[in-house]
């Protein structure tokens, strides 16, 4: 693959792939290479682990072309890789003694992009990444955004690529632990992602017949949770399967985390389906408990046919939102309409869930507790 220089004469796009991974973020990055290919005077470019390939010495930016995009679109990842430790907001620059001092690098990000003879960029990502391109945008860089996110919680768009395939992938696992569940007995515990919003939960424990779903808007009571387990039991035998967020927490305690690794600004979640388990054995369950935490295996992956239509969706119109010169706007899926939205209006606020909304009610009709 070419290495983008600044003597191309064509008009130049830049791509970016930032924060987790997620099924369909290769089909958005086709979706704009091939829309541009219809243009003449335009080529597209990726930088390597977001911003970082701008950052690096020498940059590490590849030419899209026609060899390096062909069907990329039914592979899981991201061909332009993606960190989660290069919010150029709040950078982290390495000492010599080994410790990492943060700094604002927006600026020298901006003109080293102009630098590279760059029209325009194009950041997808999920909420931090899109308050990084607010933050670029106001200091005059021309940015669009694509949301990316398979924890669904961004509030200008009423879906996210990469959702669908982690609840099918998080349905799938549930399914497999009802049947062990029902032969042995036992209370089985899966934990899915979901740091600061539960749909994908929610999703799973609708579509997999979960007796219990604990999410982390809805702190829950283990007493309550213990008492819905014991009504599946019956002369001690019976099952019950529980659906947790990774960031589930209970009314009077705080969300498993432990310390981010080096360079991120973020906790590290993940464990609470263990901690549940010890929760319940001490608030008196007597039925034997399994745990199951399916982790990174939500990101990985093809995507769902629904997920790449919508991530080459997102592709084209990023792409279209750029030749129009109609910068600092993200692309968004509204009323089964793809358009797009202002990045201020983006990132104004997430989209948690409502625990008074018709889904919640629809999932205790349902039967499934949720510990409040």
């Amino acid at each position: 693959m070419e290495i983008a220089t600044t003597m191309e004469k064509k008009n130049k796009i830049l791509v970016l792939t930032g924060g987790g991974d997620c099924p369909g973020l290769n089909a958005v990055i086709r979706g704009i290479a091939k829309r541009a290919r219809k243009e003449k005077d335009w080529e597209v470019y990726g930088s390597i682990e977001a911003f970082n390939g701008v950052f690096s010495e020498p940059t590490e930016i590849i030419k899209l072309n026609r060899r390096a995009t062909a069907g990329i679109h039914v592979r899981g990842g991201t061909i332009l890789k993606t960190t989660n430790k290069g919010n150029p907001m709040k950078f982290p620059m390495p000492q010599p003694d080994g410790t990492f001092k943060i700094i604002d690098r927006t600026q020298e990000l901006v003109d080293r992009i102009k630098k590279l003879g760059f029209e325009a960029v194009i950041n997808i990502g999920g909420d931090g990444s899109q308050r990084i391109s607010q933050a670029l945008h106001e200091k005059g860089l021309n940015i669009i955004g694509v949301p990316k996110t398979i924890d669904n919680d961004l509030s200008a768009t009423d879906l996210t690529f990469g959702f669908q395939t982690a609840v099918q992938i998080a349905t799938d696992s549930f399914d497999k632990l009802v049947t062990t569940a029902e032969s042995h007995h036992r209370v089985m515990i899966m934990e899915v992602m979901g740091r600061d919003a539960g749909w994908i939960a929610l999703h799973t424990a609708i579509a997999g017949g979960a007796e219990v779903c604990l999410i982390p808007e809805i702190p829950y009571d283990i007493n309550k949770v213990v008492k819905r387990i014991n009504l599946r039991y019956r002369g001690g035998r019976g099952f019950v399967n529980i659906v947790v967020s990774e960031g589930a927490k209970p009314k009077d305690g705080t969300v498993t985390a432990t310390a981010g690794e080096k360079g991120s600004e973020h906790v590290r979640l993940g464990g609470v389906a263990y901690q549940l388990s010890r929760q319940l054995k001490d608030a008196g369950c007597h039925a034997e408990i399994r745990e199951t935490v399916l982790g990174h295996v939500q990101r990985g992956g093809s995507p769902l046919a629904f997920d790449r239509v919508l991530a080459s969706l997102f592709g084209v119109h990023a792409f279209e939102l750029a030749l129009q010169k109609k910068f600092g706007r993200m692309v968004s899926y509204k009323n089964n309409t793809i358009t797009s939205v202002t990045l201020e209006e983006a990132t104004k606020e997430p989209s948690f869930v409502n625990k008074s909304s018709y889904i919640v009610k629809a999932a205790k009709g349902l039967g499934i507790a949720f510990g409040d």
